[in-house]
């Protein structure tokens, strides 16, 4: 009987250490996303100019991706788009499994034909703000994208309070076509794209439709289209709102700030901040930050928001929304002037945020103290065969026919060039403070091979461009990883001495990151994502102009490919489901 008790009583155990487990450990079951999009041009007027955009499901920007940290992102997109192919790149998720996914025409897919369905489906592993948008020739300055919002697991809270969170992308927006403008970039002779029209916040600007503008026709504008009226944030006073601004320009750096409204940075691509504050936030197309802003002003009456174009002496004017304080009406003007916004010359302030940016205090991933590898990226405007270019190490980049994955996991690398690209440039002999005396380059397929899980460092060198006393802002932007921004400086990198200057201890994790006019960018990341990744200037023109290079890691790793991403090049043969 005593044996028998004994037995009971270690049951009785067993069961009350079960029922404790399932009451202490809430079982967190991550969802499948499933998104039905289907993409076609549409005529829309988001700055009041009637023009041909790319949408989806009839939006521009297209719907948000609202998601927890885990779940699985399922999305059929129809290409509708009745002579055009198409790609979505899910810009910022690092695609750790499915490589193939990432949505990056000629390096991890062919493209979707016009009326064929594609199946994007991965996981969304971290919290914070992310994007997508089309990675086939320049449509996404067309009008597709749209942002993707990642929560925390249901039970945990990000390190800093606030009420509400709103999610805001700005865009610049041109009325020539995207056929028009590419045509341009690859004439002889070159034809530039010239500055956008406009500026959109959330899709929504505002051209001057006065009938002394030259070259529109009647009806064409119409400055009372309810598409352009300015967009309306609507708070209330002494609430706190996290905005996560995000940038997909095709061309502009940008300052955007509300009238009156401080902004405290806490998120840049999805990694915390260490907290601080400024008026006005520099944004490069391809970046993500969240701001914290309280409704702490006169509720009386509205203020302005405004996007500046900087880095360029531009003619395109301010982009402009509404800061509506509840209950004013939100189309009712501000009292006042908008913000007029930091010269667009003034490159100090811009370098200032750089280095501010360092990651917050509990939540540091500490780099690699040192690295396996260094390349040095010159980025260069140079000539080929007549055409102007943009080049690494003075050569330029073209996508092969075959994508880069399916042909180094296939073996089907013999038309693309088995040469590796330089990993330098002439340090000594070249003046990157003038033209170059010898502007001609070559261009390349080919890809930079990674030793896998290895920690590689890069430094973007910035130089002068063909045009004298000329030197761009250019945003990089690393697919499949984060890498920690080392450090910023001006002039040339000095190999052996400015290395010594690298943050080592708090640096922050992003995937975009702005090398400034005659300066330099130095990034380090682990090559441990197996797949095949582009890292790219996030200038839409930069970028179709070859200013682009391929990392393969790891190939060996992945799993069997997917046949719905082939189809081209000497894919073909291979049977599609």
């Amino acid at each position: 009987m005593a044996e028998l008790f004994k037995k009971i009583s270690f049951i009785n155990f067993l069961t009350l250490c079960v029922l404790t487990l399932y009451v202490t450990v809430p079982l967190v079951e991550a969802r499948i996303r499933h998104y039905k999009w289907e993409v076609k041009y549409e005529y829309k007027s988001p700055d009041c100019y009637r023009k041909l955009a790319i949408t989806i499901n009839g939006r521009s920007p297209g719907p948000s991706i609202i998601a927890q940290q885990g779940d699985t992102i399922l999305v059929e997109l129809k290409n509708g788009l009745l002579t055009e192919n198409v790609a979505i790149h899910w810009h910022g998720i690092r695609q750790i499994g499915t490589p193939w996914m990432d949505g990056t025409e000629g390096v991890t897919q062919c493209p979707i034909l016009p009326g064929d369905t594609f199946v994007y489906k991965f996981v969304v592993d971290r919290p914070g703000t992310y994007l997508y948008h089309a990675h086939y020739g320049m449509q996404r300055e067309a009008g597709l994208y749209g942002s993707i919002r990642v929560a925390l697991p249901e039970g945990e809270s990000e390190p800093f309070p606030y009420d509400y969170d709103r999610s805001i992308i700005l865009t610049d927006w041109y009325h020539k076509s995207t056929y028009e403008q590419a045509t341009g970039l690859s004439s002889i002779p070159f034809v530039w794209v010239g500055e956008p029209q406009s500026i959109l916040i959330q899709g929504r600007g505002r051209f001057n439709c006065s009938s002394s503008t030259p070259g529109i026709g009647s009806g064409v504008c119409n400055a009372t289209n309810p598409e352009c009226a300015p967009y309306a944030l609507t708070v209330v006073q002494g609430k706190t709102y996290r905005l996560r601004l995000s940038s997909l320009t095709a061309l502009s750096a940008l300052s955007f700030e509300i009238e009156g409204h401080n902004m405290t940075v806490v998120e840049a691509d999805g990694h915390y901040v260490e907290p601080f504050v400024v008026k006005n936030l520099f944004i490069y197309s391809g970046e993500t930050y969240s701001v914290l802003v309280t409704a702490d002003q006169n509720s009386s009456r509205n203020y302005w928001a405004s996007a500046k174009v900087v880095s360029r002496n531009s003619t395109t004017p301010n982009g402009l929304a509404v800061f509506n304080y509840y209950p004013n009406h939100p189309r009712r003007a501000p009292p006042t002037p908008p913000p007029v916004g930091p010269s667009w010359d003034d490159a100090a302030p811009r370098l200032s945020q750089s280095l501010a940016i360092k990651a917050r205090k509990g939540f540091i991933h500490p780099p690699p103290q040192t690295s396996d590898r260094v390349i040095v990226m010159l980025n260069t405007q140079n000539e080929v065969d007549g055409r102007r270019r943009w080049s690494v190490n003075n050569v330029s980049f073209n996508l092969p026919h075959t994508p880069y994955l399916i042909a180094y996991k296939h073996d089907l690398l013999h038309n693309i060039d088995p040469r590796p690209p330089p990993e330098g440039y002439d340090f000594a002999g070249y003046d990157i403070f003038n033209v170059s005396k010898n502007a001609n380059a070559t261009t390349s397929d080919a890809a930079y091979r990674l030793k896998f899980n290895t920690t590689v460092d890069i430094v973007l060198q910035n130089a002068n461009t063909m045009n004298r006393n000329n030197s761009e802002t250019h945003p990089w932007h690393l697919h499949g990883h984060d890498f920690w921004v080392l450090g910023y400086g001006s002039g040339k990198f000095d190999a052996v001495n400015d290395p010594k200057k690298y943050n080592l201890v708090d640096p922050i994790m992003k995937n975009t990151v702005a090398v400034h006019p005659l300066g330099w960018t130095a990034l380090r990341f682990r090559a441990d994502n197996p797949g095949v990744w582009a890292f790219h200037c996030h200038i839409e023109s930069h970028f179709y102009m070859g200013m682009g290079v391929v990392f393969e890691e790891g190939v060996e790793r992945v799993g069997e490919l997917p046949t719905s991403i082939m189809g081209c090049g000497d894919s073909k043969g291979y049977p599609k489901p």
